[in-house]
């Protein structure tokens, strides 16, 4: 049996979880009528409005206007020099936009630097795992999340998918990293100039007539959008890794949550409309995110380019089959299906059969003593897959990556 390359697996584990982490996502059908609570949010109330009519307006109206006065590539270029949380705005920022900033780079008054160190410990223990949920859980959920992945595709980012992937897996590494939310982190940083770039597709994407065509809305993004792209990451590992056994102390996994909560805060989404656990966090997913997944045309060739990405580097070397698998085995058959991933007889028996005992082999629960060789040549090719998952989310961060705002469409489209 071949051996997979690491750096296969860490260049298509990077890419798969990429795309969900900054992308843009809501349903694509008519969803049932709005029932969540805000009574379950961090906020404990609100009007309960339907998240899908309510936008960013202040972001959106600061944003269209620079657009409209072609302020957006000077903007860009002062924003390449702000890459720490508490650094100084550059001098030269517009006035609205300034005012604007200082207010959106402040942590909210229920943010938590107790829970936010305790989340940087599980982040440490835990970083294995999270590269791997990242990516293949969220990533390539995240094709099939169907206004996202038109949204990803016609916008300017889908021009160029390596790019995309550079920028938007900067989250994942930035919430893990052991500063975050700390003075000289990057993850403030990081979720403002996010929020400013989806302001910028909320006015650029309707402009496009291929968008327009197959878009079932006039404005992408809304605050439901977010909601359901914050579902497919953190709700989604957390729900992998109970599933898989991984012991977590509930302290950890309270603190993972509200490192979390904060990014949405911080990417503007309405207090009311985060939830204030997983229990809630749980039932919020059921209705926004569960029934609205199928397949599109843009979401099956968004997957296969993930996939493709990390096979065409040094001759693949197995690395579109094992991510193929593990995409089936973690997604499940029929998302499988909708992406028209191959199935592959070895690879989907040995996730299907070996990743949960390797997990508590892993965990220190099971023996591998007396496994077999070919079970222990498997999990040699599984321990490969998620320390490279996990090498790009801790440790890639030190690129130098600019997210900016976008001043066109997918030129191609």
């Amino acid at each position: 049996m071949d051996k997979p390359s690491r750096r296969n697996v860490l260049m298509a584990g990077g890419t798969l979880g990429a795309v969900g982490a900054l992308s843009v996502a809501s349903p694509a059908q008519a969803a049932p009528l709005w029932t969540w609570s805000p009574k379950g949010s961090v906020a404990g109330a609100g009007e309960g409005a339907d998240p899908r009519g309510v936008w960013d307006p202040e972001a959106d109206a600061l944003v269209a206007s620079l657009l409209d006065r072609g302020a957006v590539p000077e903007v860009n270029k002062l924003l390449r020099t702000w890459t720490k949380n508490s650094q100084a705005l550059p001098a030269g920022l517009p006035a609205d936009l300034r005012d604007f900033m200082e207010r959106a780079r402040r942590l909210p008054s229920w943010a938590d630097q107790g829970k936010l160190a305790t989340a940087v410990e599980f982040n440490k223990k835990r970083g294995l795992y999270l590269g791997v949920t990242y990516g293949f859980a969220s990533g390539m959920m995240s094709t099939v999340i169907p206004r996202e992945a038109r949204a990803v595709y016609y916008s300017k980012g889908g021009a160029d998918i390596k790019d995309r992937i550079t920028k938007t897996a900067k989250l994942g590494y930035d919430i893990g990293s052991l500063k975050a939310y700390q003075p000289d982190g990057e993850m403030i940083v990081t979720c403002v100039k996010t929020r400013l770039a989806h302001a910028g597709v909320r006015h650029l994407l309707p402009k496009s007539p291929y968008w327009t065509k197959v878009a079932d809305e006039k404005v992408p993004i809304s605050q439901a959008d977010m909601m359901v792209t914050w579902h497919s990451l953190p709700t989604t590992v957390m729900q992998n890794l109970v599933k898989w056994k991984v012991p977590i102390p509930a302290a950890e996994s309270e603190a993972f949550l509200h490192s979390w909560q904060l990014s949405a805060h911080m990417l503007g989404i309405k207090d009311e409309y985060i939830p204030n656990s997983w229990a809630e966090a749980n039932s919020q997913a059921k209705q926004v995110l569960d029934p609205i997944l199928a397949a599109t045309p843009e979401g099956i060739k968004l997957a296969h380019m993930l996939l493709n990405l990390g096979a065409v580097i040094d001759g693949g070397l197995l690395t579109k089959p094992i991510l193929g698998s593990l995409t089936r085995y973690i997604l499940g058959d029929e998302i499988a299906g909708w992406l028209k991933i191959p199935r592959d007889l070895f690879w989907d028996s040995a996730f299907e059969v070996a990743w949960e005992p390797f997990v508590q082999v892993r965990e220190g629960l099971l023996s591998l003593d007396r496994a077999p060789g070919i079970l222990k040549t498997v999990y040699w090719a599984f321990d490969e897959i998620i320390r490279v998952a996990a090498l790009l989310f801790l440790s890639e961060g030190t690129m130098p990556i600019s997210i900016e705002i976008p001043t066109g469409n997918n030129p191609d489209y």
